[in-house]
C-alpha cells in the first residue's frame, strides 16, 4: 500500500512517498540486530549536522506540544507522523500544518532514511517496545514517560540503547523548568549546607476528562499511579538529592475507585548518602494542581519557590520569594518542551550524553517500580538496586492479618 501523504506535500529528492528498503538500510539493521556495529549516531548526516528529520510517532495532546517544540528548532525538521490510526496521524499533521508523511507503522517510520529521530509519544504500555525497536534501528530516540511498565522492560530497553549506541531522551520535563535551574543552582552553591530531607509531591485530579483515560486507568495499560505520573515527583526527587535510592517503603488507597489501581500513594525513601525522603502522588484530590517541592539543610530551606538561608541572607526576617515560572500547571503547554528538545538536539551534535537519558531513566523507573512492590506488599521495605529477577516481597504481619481498607 502507498503511504499517505499530507496535502501539499513538497517533491523535493529527498521527499520519500512509496519507500522500499535500501540495501544500505538493511545492512545496518542487520548489523545493529546482530550486535556486530556500534551505531553511535552514525545515521547519514548533512555535512553541517543538520537538519535531523524527526518521526513523530504518536498523535495524542503531549504530541502537539512536542511537535510545536521540535518546530520551534532551525537544526531539525519534522518528516513524518504515525500512530495506531492513520486517520489520526493525518487530521494531526494538518491541525498543525506539518509538511510531512504519514506513516502507517513505527516499521515504516524505521525504513524511512530521513529519520535520525523517533520521538514516542503513544501509551504507556507500547513504550518499551517501540523503544527497543528504535534503538535496534539505530535511530535516537525521545519517548514520554513512563518508558517501561516493569522491570524486565526497563532493563531490556536500557541495555538495547547501550548496545546500539544511540541518543536517549526519556521526557521528565520539569528538569528544564526554571524554577529546577534556581534550586538547583542553589543547591550546587551550598545554599542551604547539606541537604538531609527532600520531598517532592504530584496531587493532580485525573479523571475520565482526560484524552488517555481508556487505557490510563487500567492496571494493565496504564501500570500504576507512579508510572501514570507520579513518577515526575520520583524524578524530581532524585534530581535535587543527587545520589540514588537504597530502600523505600510505601502505601497507598483508592478512594474513589475510579482507578484498577491505588490512586493515592505516598513513599519514605531512604538515599545512599544518608538524606531521607518523601514522595507522594495523589489523583483523588479535589484542588488545583500540585507540585509540592521542600528540600531541607543544614543551613537553610527550599520551599517551592521560597529560601530560608541566613548563611546567604544573615539579615532575613521572613522568607525570600524567588521570582520564577513555576511547575503548577499539568497543561502540557505549560510544560518546557522547547528547553528540552533544544537540549537534545544540542547532545546529538556535540556527541554527549543527556542527564535525562534512558540510562538515567532507567534508576527512576526502578524506584517507582519498587514502590509498587512496597505497596503490593502492605507496605514492606524494598531494597534498591533491584534484583535481575525480583521475587514478591513477604507481607508485614499486620498486612495479613487486618481488614483490607475501605
Amino acid at each position: 500500500m502507498q503511504k499517505k501523504t499530507v496535502p501539499g506535500t513538497f517533491s523535493a529528492p529527498h521527499s520519500i512517498v512509496s519507500h522500499k528498503e535500501s540495501p544500505h538500510a538493511r545492512d545496518r539493521l542487520r548489523q545493529v540486530c546482530q550486535g556486530t556495529r556500534k551505531t553511535n549516531g552514525s545515521i547519514p548526516m548533512s555535512n553541517d549536522q543538520g537538519p535531523y528529520g524527526v518521526a513523530i510517532h504518536g498523535a495524542g495532546s503531549v504530541a502537539a506540544a512536542h511537535a510545536a517544540s521540535w518546530l520551534q528548532n532551525p537544526r531539525v525538521r519534522i518528516v513524518s507522523v504515525s500512530s495506531r490510526s492513520p486517520e489520526t496521524a493525518q487530521a494531526f499533521a494538518m491541525k498543525h500544518r506539518l509538511d510531512c508523511t504519514i506513516h502507517n507503522t513505527l516499521d515504516d517510520v524505521l525504513r524511512d532514511e530521513r529519520v535520525h529521530i523517533v520521538d514516542l509519544t503513544g501509551p504507556n504500555y507500547v513504550h518499551a517496545e517501540q523503544g527497543i525497536a528504535v534503538a535496534t534501528a539505530g535511530r535516537h530516540i525521545v519517548v514520554e514517560k513512563p518508558i517501561a511498565m516493569s522491570m524486565a522492560e526497563n532493563r531490556s530497553l536500557r541495555d538495547a540503547v547501550a548496545k546500539a549506541g544511540v541518543k536517549s531522551l526519556a521526557c521528565f520535563v520539569l528538569r528544564w523548568n526554571p524554577l529546577f535551574d534556581n534550586l538547583k543552582s542553589l543547591l550546587a552553591a551550598n545554599t542551604v549546607g547539606d541537604l538531609f530531607y527532600a520531598e517532592v509531591d504530584y496531587w493532580h485530579r485525573i479523571g475520565s476528562w482526560y484524552s488517555g483515560w481508556n487505557w490510563a486507568h487500567t492496571r494493565a495499560t496504564g501500570g500504576s499511579t507512579m508510572l501514570l505520573a507520579g513518577c515526575h515527583a520520583v524524578d524530581a526527587l532524585r534530581w535535587f538529592v543527587g545520589d540514588e535510592a537504597v530502600e523505600v517503603t510505601a502505601y497507598s488507597n483508592n478512594i474513589k475507585k475510579q482507578y484498577e489501581y491505588d490512586a493515592n500513594v505516598v513513599a519514605i525513601v531512604r538515599f545512599r548518602n544518608g538524606t531521607i525522603g518523601k514522595t507522594s502522588a495523589l489523583f483523588d484530590c479535589d484542588m488545583p494542581y500540585a507540585f509540592n517541592i521542600d528540600l531541607v539543610g543544614t543551613e537553610g530551606v527550599l520551599r517551592d519557590n521560597r529560601l530560608w538561608s541566613k548563611k546567604l541572607l544573615p539579615g532575613q526576617t521572613d522568607w525570600a520569594t524567588l521570582p520564577s515560572i513555576l511547575p503548577n500547571s499539568g497543561d502540557v503547554q505549560h510544560h518546557p518542551f522547547d528547553a528540552m528538545m533544544n537540549h537534545f538536539v544540542d547532545c546529538i551534535r556535540e556527541d554527549r550524553e543527556s542527564h535525562c537519558n534512558i540510562a538515567d531513566a532507567y534508576h527512576t523507573h526502578e524506584l517507582c517500580l519498587a514502590i509498587d512492590r512496597s505497596i503490593e506488599a502492605g507496605g514492606v521495605p524494598v531494597s534498591l538496586p533491584a534484583p535481575l529477577n525480583p521475587k514478591p516481597v513477604a507481607p508485614h504481619e499486620f498486612a495479613r492479618t487486618c481488614a483490607p481498607c475501605s
